[in-house]
């Protein structure tokens, strides 16, 4: 029984955790909006009849949230458009620099900058590779993901080609450390990033080898 219960638990919990998320979101990106559409779709008279279990004000309150998200990401993507434009442009560039002028704060950003460029725009291949790497000692191995190579002055002082690993903890990945090691200390294995958090958030129960087999079997 107790087998069975923790089985459950490790398929609803997740779900529950994700609807928790998005129903968290979608009410913090609506509710200063909801009222002003609400008030305004109470004026359409098609919409004052119940569907099925909803009544006409959950009707009207869920169409609110509907017609809010869309008019947020059509928003959200003509604010992207006019960015790139040369005034706006101009501001953002200005407010970047002012940014990096003021102490403290100018260190977060720009770290958090250059994190996002990384990230984002310049390496597509960054935590794209899965290796089994030696840690906390040699013989024991751990699950990493390859960053990039290391800072030419750590090459430099070894006299060794280092490769940066990044090795995320267990259950919460968003933790680690950050390694370096010789190419030849480092084992390149057959698996997707995906798979590797997942082995590792699972805490090494979901095995990527037996997700595998399942998915074809079903």
């Amino acid at each position: 029984m107790k087998k069975y219960f923790i089985t459950g638990l490790v398929i609803l919990l997740p779900l529950a955790v994700t609807i928790a998320i998005v129903i968290f979101l979608i009410n913090f990106l609506t509710k200063p909006f909801v009222g002003l559409v609400t008030s305004i779709l109470n004026q359409f008279d098609f919409l004052h009849k119940t569907f099925l279990f909803l009544t006409p004000d959950q009707i009207i309150l869920y169409t609110s949230k509907i017609l809010i998200l869309i008019t947020l990401f059509f928003f959200t993507v003509l604010l992207g458009v006019i960015t790139r434009w040369f005034f706006i442009h101009s501001l953002i560039r200005l407010g970047d620099r002012i940014l990096h002028r003021i102490p403290i704060i100018n260190t977060v950003y720009k770290t958090t900058q250059e994190i996002i460029k990384t990230l984002f725009a310049s390496d597509k291949e960054t935590f794209k590779k899965v290796v089994m790497a030696p840690f906390p000692h040699t013989g024991a191995y751990v699950i990493g993901l390859v960053s990039r190579e290391s800072p030419p002055e750590c090459a430099d002082k070894t006299k060794e080609e280092l490769v940066t690993v990044l090795i995320p903890t267990t259950p919460n990945p968003t933790t680690g450390f950050l390694l370096m090691y010789k190419q030849e200390d480092l084992i390149y294995l057959d698996m997707k990033p995906e798979q590797a958090i997942k082995y590792i958030v699972s805490c090494g129960v979901i095995v990527p080898s037996t997700e595998i087999n399942e998915l074809k079997r079903s």
